[in-house]
């Protein structure tokens, strides 16, 4: 935690230099970061996250992300890689949801990605990944935002090749405390898994966004994971931490 506070102090400093270089010092810092806590054993699961963004034009972002994670089975892992965003011309209704976000991503009906991530493990081959997919915005009464997405991960390992679908659906909505404006959600994701040919894993969400600042906001969640792939089925509890970074 106290990496991610220093973090924000040192990108908040350097406000007038280039953005290139500064994301260059982030990435640098956050492989390291993530590496070394990957090889440590946990009793108790917690997840940290990385998530920056640079919006390269108003259909085009760019983002880069660097995460421990365990999901669907897989051994705890570093994840760290690039993704290419294009979306579609904004929705009024979804401009009239005050998330804070701003890339303006959730006012988007459409956002399509391609991704590339690279998972090391300290006890298992390292695995490339290929993500792609879209994600779908909906306005709902009570301006509560729908997002369903939809994503394909492709993933190489020596000997190796396998595939899963994810379908996560989000529902999130802005709450004002005072003038502070944080946004709960609640989430259900389940995975289809070519290893096992059916429906191996369930994974739900609970958790909210909070602003901090113009650039920077922070995502805590729980999750809850019910895994029946391989026997015995496996149960996971975990509790996350994204910083994201808006470049």
């Amino acid at each position: 935690m106290t990496f991610l506070f220093a973090l924000v102090d040192k990108t908040r400093s350097s406000k007038r230099a280039q953005k290139w270089p500064r994301l260059a010092f982030l990435l640098q810092s956050i492989f390291f970061f993530l590496l070394s806590g990957s090889a440590c054993a946990q009793t108790f699961e917690f997840l940290p996250e990385i998530d920056a963004y640079y919006k390269i034009n108003s259909s085009t972002r760019l983002d880069f992300q660097a995460k421990e994670t365990r999901e669907a089975g897989s051994p705890t892992q570093a994840e760290i890689g690039p993704s290419l965003d294009y979306f579609v011309k904004p929705l009024v209704g979804l401009k009239n949801i005050p998330i804070f976000d701003p890339t303006e991503a959730k006012s988007r009906l459409l956002e399509l990605f391609v991704g590339y991530r690279y998972l090391p493990s300290p006890d298992k081959p390292t695995v490339q990944r290929m993500e792609v997919g879209f994600i779908a915005n909906f306005p709902l009464v009570a301006k509560i935002l729908l997002s369903d997405r939809n994503r394909f991960d492709l993933d190489w390992q020596p000997g190796q090749f396998y595939w899963r679908y994810r379908n996560r659906v989000k529902l999130q909505r802005t709450i004002h405390i005072g003038s502070y404006n944080p946004a709960p959600y609640v989430s259900a994701e389940p995975f289809y898994q070519s290893q096992y040919g059916k429906w191996a894993t369930t994974a739900l969400y609970a958790g909210s966004l909070f602003p901090a600042g113009k650039h920077f906001a922070f995502d805590a969640y729980y999750e809850h994971q019910n895994i029946t792939g391989k026997h015995p089925n496996q149960q996971l509890n975990q509790a996350g931490l994204i910083l994201n970074i808006y470049l």
